[in-house]
């Protein structure tokens, strides 16, 4: 079915933008430290080594998402605890993400925050549904029809005479 390769790609889109993001940061950090010049009174080196770090930060946190989306494909189950919660983070920080870029960067970064964010929420949905459609089956192994509750005949109508 789909839940599977949705997870993969997740996973692997994820991965690059972890890559991405800790090599923007890094380079931000590398072009403030070789201008020398102060920022309202900042030291040029902690503002260079605080962009490293956060760059290296924000790297780990999405290349834990994406193996959090990783570990979803492999198993083919739900993201659970510390899983689930990792997962919907990124997909907040990726429509907090996606409202920012559009003003700053354009429609093409926008864009493609709203993709992450699609695939990070579709991982939630088709999993869920899966896993629904499996607690409603009967406790005897039959299909699901319904969730099994007894049917309650409806009042027959006054008549007439």
């Amino acid at each position: 079915m789909v839940r599977r390769p949705v997870a993969w790609v997740t996973a692997i889109v994820l991965f690059v933008e972890a890559v991405g993001i800790a090599l923007v940061n890094w380079f931000m950090g590398v072009v403030v430290d070789r201008q020398d010049m102060s920022l309202a009174g900042l030291d040029p080196d902690v503002m260079s080594t605080s962009s490293k770090v956060a760059g290296l930060l924000f790297g780990l946190y999405f290349a834990l998402c994406g193996f959090t989306a990783l570990r979803v494909g492999l198993r083919d189950r739900a993201p659970a605890g510390l899983g689930r919660i990792l997962l919907i983070s990124a997909a907040v920080v990726h429509a907090l993400l996606g409202a920012f870029t559009v003003g700053l960067v354009g429609w093409g970064a926008f864009a493609f925050m709203m993709v992450v964010l699609g695939l990070i929420v579709l991982i939630f949905m088709t999993y869920d549904r899966r896993e629904a459609a499996v607690a409603d089956a009967k406790p005897d192994g039959g299909p699901a029809d319904g969730g099994g509750a007894p049917v309650v005949p409806s009042p027959a109508a006054p008549s007439a005479t």
